[in-house]
């Protein structure tokens, strides 16, 4: 068991990492955040936020091979599944055997998913706008190449 003793100097630089000051934990707040606001506005639809962006992945480009969906999410498959089952439950999504491949299945969207598409997407802006208040769209385009950096930097 590791222990400092109180009183004893820490390592110049340290207090920046610690919560709440660490840039790890105020981003996964700030992910939460956005989550929660999110989720409120599509409680309305009785959809999830795993609802939302396998619907985004199928607005791109409908009939993806569900390991197509799982790599753009980077989901494991037992995740992904589950969510896969209730949205076809729910009448947004149907599922086909490839036709030239019968090991891969493919998603496709019903009437019902592709609806959604003039619906979330306001939703979703409407909640980064609110985050986003009072940034300009320079500070906009610096931060999210920022954290794109930070992204591929630990990829």
């Amino acid at each position: 068991m590791v222990s400092q003793s109180v009183g004893q100097a820490m390592p110049e630089g340290f207090q920046a990492v610690m919560a709440p000051h660490g840039i790890g934990y105020r981003i996964k707040l700030l992910s939460q955040l956005l989550a929660r606001r999110f989720q409120e506005q599509l409680d309305q639809f009785d959809l999830t936020i795993f609802h939302w962006v396998v619907l985004c992945c199928l607005w791109k480009e409908d009939g993806l091979a569900i390991s197509s969906i799982g790599e753009q999410l980077q989901q494991v498959g037992g995740t992904l599944t589950g969510v896969l089952d209730r949205m076809e439950g729910r009448g947004l999504i149907r599922r086909e055997r490839d036709s030239c491949d019968r090991r891969i299945w493919r998603i496709w969207l019903t009437e019902d998913g592709r609806n959604f598409e003039a619906i979330l997407p306001p939703i979703a802006m409407a909640v980064r706008e609110q985050a986003m208040r009072g940034m300009s769209h320079s500070e906009r385009d610096y931060f999210s190449a920022l954290l794109n950096r930070a992204i591929a930097n630990l990829s």
